[in-house]
């Protein structure tokens, strides 16, 4: 179970939609073993894609060497699908190397108007598993 405040949902919502109609992405980094996402984390989409997203791989190097040096880790790591539902590609499937990372999902699609359908996954060796997302008040 991923249990995130509503300010951090609210920021991926916004990322999402200021990076539509291309796929946003990012992080939201917590400490070490607690899995507890904290510092919110908005990266780069190296592809500026409608379907497709990937972390620079400088700006990666440089995020993970930052939570490194701060003793944190990726516990959320969050892209949004522009026209599709929140559900994970077989792309994102196979991009997913963060065993213990919670994989949230923002959903954008124009039948939800001024709604966005979030999501979260935890990805372990190409399984797939919804888990269910608690959304703390602010």
């Amino acid at each position: 179970m991923l249990t995130i405040s509503q300010e951090l949902v609210d920021k991926m919502i916004a990322h999402a939609r200021a990076d539509h109609p291309d796929e946003a992405c990012g992080v939201i980094a917590g400490p070490e073993g607690s899995d507890t996402p904290v510092r919110f984390i908005p990266m780069e989409n190296a592809e500026r894609s409608p379907t497709f997203y990937r972390f620079d791989s400088m700006e990666q190097f440089r995020v993970w060497r930052e939570m490194d040096d701060r003793d944190e880790e990726p516990v959320v790591i969050y892209h949004s699908h522009t026209s599709t539902e929140a559900y994970p590609s077989r792309t994102d499937v196979s991009y997913a190397s963060e065993p213990n990372a919670h994989y949230v999902l923002v959903s954008t699609r124009e039948e939800l108007g001024e709604k966005a359908e979030v999501r979260s996954y935890r990805i372990v060796d190409g399984v797939i598993t919804e888990e269910e997302v608690t959304v703390l008040p602010s």
